[in-house]
């Protein structure tokens, strides 16, 4: 048992299987995103999780299993960024506007923060990028675990921040431009970062991505009539 330097509580120590099995899911992730599941052998896996081959098959039961693992590790990931962004629980109908702007301002914020600046969201945008290409079981646990929940979620924080009704279809659509803008970021880093001139994409510059797309936030909450807002961000 060693102690928490932030809780200072003991914690355990994970078992050495348990350090082997992360290990292989961090390099199924890693590796299909980049190469393809077909593109992927057991072995290279292995080799980048610096394990026997044997244990995909002693934990997974082989690689489908690995990518099934890579999904819910996805799942477990983006839930927990969400979460803290938008409560772990649905929001409630009679929350305050106002709260309701500020709400969606974090959320933008902690999403760049994590898909633009983030070296991991690197190998997760990959991997659901192919898996949206070519969808098989693994991407229908990404989309009912993450993608669904959270849009979902979203459209509520939209309804109560505008009033506009959170399933209708325009308001479905905007919240998928919001999350869009800042996936782009992502997917086109290697263009961003040649037109910019930038040598990489830090916390820097993710802080301006996200002036500019709060500043798109605000403009969006500013078009709708009675939101009380005129261009400026709570």
């Amino acid at each position: 048992m060693t102690k928490s330097p932030i809780t200072g509580t003991s914690r355990r120590q994970p078992a050495p299987a348990e350090l082997t099995r992360a290990a292989l899911v961090r390099a199924a992730l890693k590796l299909f995103g980049r190469q393809g599941f077909d593109g992927t052998s057991t072995r290279e896996i292995a080799a980048e999780a610096q394990a026997n081959i044997g244990s995909i098959a002693y934990h997974f039961g082989g690689k489908e299993g690995l990518r099934t693992a890579a999904a819910d590790y996805i799942v477990e990931t983006i839930q927990a960024i969400a979460g803290q962004a938008l409560g772990n629980g649905q929001p409630e109908a009679a929350s305050d506007p106002e709260a309701a702007r500020a709400q969606l301002f974090a959320a933008l914020e902690r999403m760049v923060g994590f898909i633009v600046a983030q070296p991991q969201a690197g190998e997760i945008v990959q991997f659901v990028l192919r898996e949206l290409s070519h969808p098989t079981a693994a991407l229908d646990r990404i989309y009912d675990g993450v993608f669904e929940p959270t849009h979902r979620r979203l459209c509520v924080i939209w309804e109560q921040a505008t009033g506009e009704p959170a399933e209708s279809e325009r308001t479905r659509l905007t919240v998928f431009t919001l999350i869009g803008q800042v996936i782009y970021f992502r997917i086109g880093r290697e263009a961003v970062m040649r037109r910019m001139g930038w040598h990489d994409i830090g916390a820097a510059e993710a802080a301006k991505v996200v002036a500019v797309t709060t500043d798109n936030l605000s403009a969006m909450l500013a078009a709708r009539k009675g939101t009380g807002l005129k261009g400026q961000r709570p």
